[in-house]
This record gives C-alpha cells, structure tokens and sequence, in this order.
C-alpha cells in the first residue's frame, strides 16, 4: 500500500515538474516573441496618448479602459484565430497580408505629416465644438479610431510574434500568442494610462506646499504639453519606421532583394566604421531607411486617396 502511495507521489512530482518546465518554455518563448515586436509596440504607445489629448481628465482612463478592451478583443477573437489557421493552412499568405498592414502604417503616417504640413489638423475649436454637441458620439469616434489603428499594430505584433514561435506545435502557439496578447496589451495601456495621468499626478503633488515633491509635480505638469506633442511625433514617426520596415523585409521574402540589400550594406558599413557607437549607429541607418521608404509609400498611398475624390467630384461638374 505505501509502496503504491509512494509511486503515486513520484508521478505526481513528476507532472508538477514537467508542468513546470513547460510553463517556463511557454514564458521564455513569449519574451522572446514579445522582444522581437518591440519597434511595434512602442508605436503602439507612443500612437495611443493621442487620441485621449484634449478630452476632459475624467473621461481619459475611461476611454483608455474602451481602447485596451477593443485591442484585446481583437487579438483574442480575430487576429489570433486567423493567425493560427493561416500559419497551419496558408503560411505564404502571412507575408503579404503584414505588408497589408505596412502600407496601411505608412498611409496613416503621410496622411498625419500632410495635415500638418498643409494646416488641415482639426482646429481646437472645432474639436471642442464637436464634443459640446454630442460627447457620446465623440467619444465614441475616438475609441472606433484608436481600435482600428491599434487592430494593424496587433495584427503586426501578433505575426512577427508568430513568426518567431512557428517551430512550435500548434497548440503552443496558441498558448504562447495569447500570452504575448494580453502582455503586451497590459503593458502598452498601462504606459499609456500612467503617460496621460501624468499631469493629474504633478498637480495632486503641487498641491502639498512646498518642497522637492511640490516643486517635482509642478515641473511635471508644465512639462506634460511637451511630452504629448513629442509622443505625438515620435507616434507619426514610428508609424512610417514600422510600416516602411515591414514592407522592406517583406518584400525581399518575397524575392525582391535590392531595396533591403540596400538598407542592409548601408547598416553594415555605418556599423563597421563608427566603432563603439556602431550597434546604434548602424540601426538608426536601418531605421531612417525603413522611415524614408515609408514617407515614400505613404505619400503615394496619400495621393491617390487625394486625387481620386478631386477626379470625380471635377467629372461630376462637367
């Protein structure tokens, strides 16, 4: 009886440790997943804040809470599922509908650098004004806008993470993906929600008199303006890098190799000739590759969408 109990013991230590050890497989494949979409998940932050600017202090975690529940959903309920059947059905398909989503980024990029370029931001006014008449609608505008951008940037993060994991079974995949979800949601609108609360925290400590953490949160608060005007940049800037880098490396899978042959020996030779600073020096030439081919997308993309609108509203008049 003991020498039965005993055995029973040993299998189950010996469950519990293979358990374990798989549990750390999953963990360890999901950072290294979740290490290689860092460039999108950075977009992802840095686009975010912008959507909450202008809305009253009150609403913006509210609103934050709207657009990490639609981000999750998405990755859950769509990207998830359609990225598994596709890597198991169709991997080929993966490339070009990533590319998809480059030239959706890069478009989103142009379309922000000529609106400012050319004064067509909304005014404040008119933002405000929007939001008197009807804040539900408004907010409501806002969530459907920030989903639907976040919905590419998921797409992005969820396939480079599959990608990196496409040696595993099927199965964990799936578990490993739905890690890298919901960590990298957690993280993404945890920063976004502590960014825009910033200037809420600066003032409550302001408020104590006087001293370092008083003078602390004034700084914080004079400074928060510049911080979401250069999040706001650095969000239309990541845009054209990530979108431009997708399409770089997804055309030379695709067999196309002198553009990032290209972006390639210039990395090399900025890297090889700049000493100690060669590992930064030589991804900021990647970057700024990646960057100018997607402006250049963008602004075609831009165009197109400008044009085709003036070509039939002039064969309307005539």
């Amino acid at each position: 009886m003991s020498g039965g109990l005993f055995a029973l013991l040993d299998d189950v230590a010996a469950l519990v440790k293979l358990t374990t050890s798989s549990l750390d497989d999953v963990v360890g494949a999901a950072g290294r997943a979740g290490a290689k979409a860092a460039g999108v998940v950075v977009d992802d932050a840095a686009v975010t804040p912008r959507y909450v600017h202008g809305l009253k202090p009150e609403r913006e975690l509210s609103i934050i809470w709207r657009i990490a529940k639609g981000s999750l959903r998405n990755k859950m309920l769509i990207i998830l599922p359609a990225a598994l059947l596709l890597s198991q059905f169709a991997p080929w398909l993966l490339t070009p509908i990533l590319m998809l989503g480059g030239v959706y980024l890069c478009y989103e990029g142009a379309e922000k650098v000529w609106e400012k370029l050319a004064g067509h931001e909304p005014a404040p006014e008119a933002q405000d004004a929007e939001v008197a008449v009807d804040p539900v609608a408004h907010e409501k505008k806002v969530v459907s806008g920030a989903v639907r951008t976040d919905f590419i940037l998921s797409a992005e993060i969820m396939v480079i993470a599959l990608n990196e994991v496409a040696s595993e079974g099927f199965v964990s995949r799936a578990i490993i993906l739905a890690v890298v979800a919901v960590a990298i949601t957690v993280l993404v609108y945890g920063v976004v929600a502590l960014i825009v609360k910033m200037d809420d925290m600066g003032l409550a400590l302001a408020a104590r008199g006087s001293g370092a953490l008083s003078t602390f949160g004034r700084g914080l608060v004079r400074a928060m303006p510049i911080v979401l005007s250069v999040l706001s940049v650095v969000g239309i800037a990541a845009m054209l890098w990530v979108g431009g880098h997708i399409l770089l490396i997804g055309v030379d899978e695709l067999g196309f190799h002198p553009p990032y042959a290209f972006v390639h020996h210039l990395e090399v030779l900025v890297h090889d000739a700049t000493g100690a600073l060669g590992g930064f020096l030589g991804w900021l030439t990647n970057t700024v590759g990646s960057a100018i081919l997607g402006i250049v997308i963008g602004a075609l993309v831009v165009a197109v969408l400008h044009l085709i609108p003036k070509r039939r509203k002039g064969a309307a008049h005539a």
